[in-house]
This record gives C-alpha cells, sequence and structure tokens, in this order.
C-alpha cells in the first residue's frame, strides 16, 4: 500500500462513527455471546482451527454481527469477501462465485463471503449461493435480524450452523463504554471526560443490550460539549441528564408480522397459562408500547380463556368477551386498563384445559375417524313420515326425571371425550358428570315422550 491509500485509510478511520472505529480487533476483544464464543465453545473451535462452514449469524441489531465477521476475517487462512445483499445484485454475487471457484482451483485458497442482511436477497436470489455452499466451493457467512427459519432459503438452513447473537449485557455495555473512554488510539482517550456513574447505567438500560446505540450516544454527548457557543474548548461533564439527551427514546424492536409479533404473543398467553399476573401485564404493556394493534392482544386473551381455563372458571370467557368489546369500542389508549384488567384475571384464574382437549379430540375423529350416524331415538321427528321410519322412537325426554337426567345413549359409541379436572369450578362439574356417567341421579319418569311431542 503506497503513503497516499494509506493516508487516505486513515483519514476514513478517523472520521469513521465511534461505533465502527471501536470495532473489536482480536476475540478477547469481543463483548457478550460468550455462549457459543468463550473459549472452547463451538465457534471459538472452529476459529482457532480455521476449519470454519458456512455459517448464519442471527439477532437483534447491535451484537457484533458484523463486528465478528471482521474478525474472522483476519483469523482465517481463507480469502474473505464482503457484500451486503440490499445493495448487491445477482451480476456481483456471480462474479464473487466464479472468482472463488479459479482461487480454489489455482491455489487451493478458499473465499468467506459475509453477506449481511442475507434476509434482503429473495428466495432466487439465494438459490444462487447454494450450490457452491453445498459443494464446499465457498464458505458462507449471513448475518439476518430475521429468524432464518423464516428468511432464509431452507436448503441453505440445513446446510448452514446457526448462531443465534443476544442482546449485549448491561455490565457488558458498560465495559465496552469504559474501554472507549480510555482507548486514545481509536476512543475519546484524548478528551478529559467526567461521567456519572448513573449515565453508564442509563445507557446500558436504554440501548436495550445494542452496543452500537450506546457508542453513538457517547459520542453525541462528548462532541456536543467539545466547544462552547464561542468555539472556546471547553470540559466535558456527563451526567444523567446529559445522557438522556443524548440518546432519544429507545425504541422497541417489534414487527408487527415478524419474530418479535410472535414472540411477545407466545410470551403473553403463557405468562398467564402459568398464572404470572407480573409477567402477563408487562408482555401486553410491551406489545401495546411497540404498536401492537390492541384487538390482536383482546383475541389471543379470548383464546386462552377457553383453551387454557375453560371450566375451571367459566367467568372468563365472559371477562374475555367484554374485554375485546371494550378495546373495539374504545381504542387505545383507553382500553389499555381493560387489557390489563383482563389479562391478571386470566393469569389468576384457575387452569384446565379439558374442554379444549375434548373438542381437539373429537374434531380428530370427525377428520379421520368413521362417521358416525346419528341413533335413530335422536334423529328429527318435525315431519309426519318420520314415525314410518322410527326415527325418535325410544327418546327419553329428560325432564321427565325429576333430576332432569336420564341414561341414555347420545353418541352410539362409548366415548368420554370430556375429561374434567379436580381444578376450581370444573371440580364441581366433574363431581357431577362421574355420578352421571355411573349412572346415578336418575328417579323414577313418567313414560318417555317423542321430542315433536316435548
Amino acid at each position: 500500500m503506497d503513503l497516499f491509500a494509506q493516508s487516505r485509510q486513515k483519514h476514513l478511520k478517523s472520521v469513521a462513527p465511534l461505533a465502527v472505529r471501536m470495532r473489536p480487533r482480536t476475540l478477547d476483544e469481543f463483548i457478550g455471546q460468550t455462549h457459543f464464543l468463550a473459549p472452547g465453545k463451538l465457534l471459538r473451535r472452529m476459529l482457532e482451527a480455521d476449519r470454519l462452514m458456512s455459517v448464519l449469524f442471527y439477532g437483534p441489531p447491535g451484537t457484533g454481527k458484523t463486528s465478528l465477521a471482521s474478525l474472522i476475517a483476519t483469523h482465517t487462512k481463507s480469502h474473505f469477501e464482503q457484500m451486503n445483499a440490499a445493495s448487491a445484485g445477482v451480476k456481483e454475487v456471480r462474479q464473487v462465485l466464479d472468482l472463488a471457484k479459479d482461487r480454489l482451483g489455482n491455489g487451493g485458497q478458499r473465499t468467506v463471503l459475509f453477506l449481511d442482511e442475507i434476509h434482503r436477497f429473495n428466495r432466487a436470489q439465494q438459490d444462487i449461493l447454494l450450490g457452491d455452499v453445498e459443494a464446499g466451493l465457498i464458505i458462507l457467512i449471513g448475518a439476518t435480524t430475521e429468524n432464518p427459519f423464516f428468511a432464509v432459503n431452507s436448503a441453505l438452513v440445513s446446510r448452514s450452523q446457526i448462531f443465534q447473537f443476544e442482546a449485549i449485557s448491561n455490565d457488558d455495555i458498560k465495559s465496552l463504554l469504559l474501554r472507549t473512554l480510555a482507548d486514545k488510539e481509536r476512543g475519546l482517550g484524548n478528551l478529559k471526560i467526567e461521567i456519572d456513574d448513573k449515565a453508564l447505567d442509563l445507557w446500558a438500560e436504554w440501548s436495550d443490550g445494542d452496543a452500537r446505540r450506546a457508542l453513538s450516544a457517547l459520542e453525541v454527548a462528548a462532541l456536543s460539549q467539545l466547544t462552547d457557543d464561542a468555539g472556546n474548548a471547553t470540559p466535558i461533564r456527563i451526567d444523567q441528564k446529559v445522557a438522556e439527551e443524548s440518546m432519544q427514546r429507545k425504541a422497541i424492536a417489534y414487527d408487527g408480522t415478524g419474530d418479535e409479533h410472535y414472540d411477545a404473543a407466545s410470551a403473553l398467553i403463557k405468562s398467564m397459562r402459568g398464572s404470572d399476573p407480573d409477567a402477563a401485564i408487562y408482555w401486553v404493556a410491551r406489545m401495546l408500547e411497540a404498536g401492537e394493534d390492541p384487538r390482536f392482544i383482546a383475541r389471543r386473551i379470548a383464546i386462552l380463556a377457553s383453551e387454557d381455563i375453560g371450566m375451571a372458571d367459566p367467568q372468563a370467557v365472559v371477562v374475555a368477551a367484554a374485554c375485546y368489546e371494550i378495546v373495539e369500542r374504545i381504542g387505545m389508549p383507553e382500553c389499555q386498563l381493560t387489557l390489563g384488567h383482563a389479562a391478571i384475571y386470566m393469569a389468576m384464574a384457575p387452569k384446565s384445559n379439558a374442554s379444549a382437549m375434548a373438542i381437539w379430540a373429537a374434531m380428530k375423529d370427525a377428520k379421520e375417524g368413521r362417521t358416525l350416524p346419528v341413533p335413530k331415538h335422536l334423529r328429527d321427528t318435525h315431519y309426519k313420515g318420520s314415525a314410518r321410519l322410527e326415527h325418535g322412537k325410544g327418546y327419553q325426554y329428560p325432564h321427565d326425571a325429576d333430576s332432569g337426567h336420564i341414561q341414555q345413549d347420545y353418541l352410539g359409541i362409548d366415548k368420554n371425550y370430556y375429561r374434567p379436572k379436580n381444578v376450581g369450578y370444573e371440580a364441581t362439574v366433574k363431581s357431577r358428570l362421574d355420578q352421571l356417567r355411573q349412572g346415578q341421579g336418575e328417579t323414577d319418569q313418567t313414560p318417555g315422550a317423542t321430542d315433536a311431542d316435548k
């Protein structure tokens, strides 16, 4: 590299955002993701042995996917190519693949292709990569914020190791900020900065595990205080107020049709099912704050009322129905009160899925089993010719018994779909059903009448 190129590269680094300048240069500098990158973990072993296979990096922004790919570029003995799926076309990808084949054929050197935002490639574009990945002609590193099982070609997924990146912990965020404040080469170590612990705590909390967001806030807070209105240098003091001003209100990562949407809904349902009102109310708040349609939340509550509570508390479905109607009529922000009320009710209600299991089993039999004929004594008798067909013959009217129950066959086979649990109100239901199924509870009855008579 000539002196001009070196000078140009140095200048570009100097004007790069702080988050770019502070990207880790070694694996030891990399923060977070210890579940697969700590010494002895899978990806660390693969890199140290230079036995990298095609991988997919999946996780939220600012968790190190691009930084780790850059580190791999320095650790691997393979040729490294980097592209962004948002700007790369089929032609450019084919050129990289052709050069990779030539490189492997001529000198035996493999090529690592880092494709950022791989989910932006459509299925047809992703198919271009499949043959060379399968043949081992290139090593693909795909980075995505979308669930690869939905956003990436299933054939590529099956041929790649998936590493899921987690949000960086508050302690790791603060460690990175302190390292940046002390780094004189790439960070802000040449500036005299005083910073409160409360400011660090706030950035760590508000960044939501996004290191890039925290570093950007630090950069804004520091550079905005370099000079006063007259252009004179000023001491840099960062307290909690300055920290708040330098970081905009945190935006909740939430795609109304993607992972966050379904994951949050799943968390809400499982929290109510698990009888945790605190978790349930948080997930309602989280979804509303992110802009979720409150009617979607009300529908999930209504489904849970029947699926997971059922006869253990028959009032649950009444509360759910009222909740949905109120949400439909008044909307946000007032309906948050009703949603919170309903979510807490569901969480605290006794639980039984017996009625849900009953309909699921019956639906399965209706779909897959032999179609059961309606027993003759239960068939319609409203027309004159029914008697000639013996429809309704032998039917006994339950109200003729003092107990309101007469033991007779209503299905044609011996099958118990509903198996009530000894929980909440369903315990009372269970006791009565046990008696009925054992043939108890009947009293003397008058001669049976047909449903036409009754």
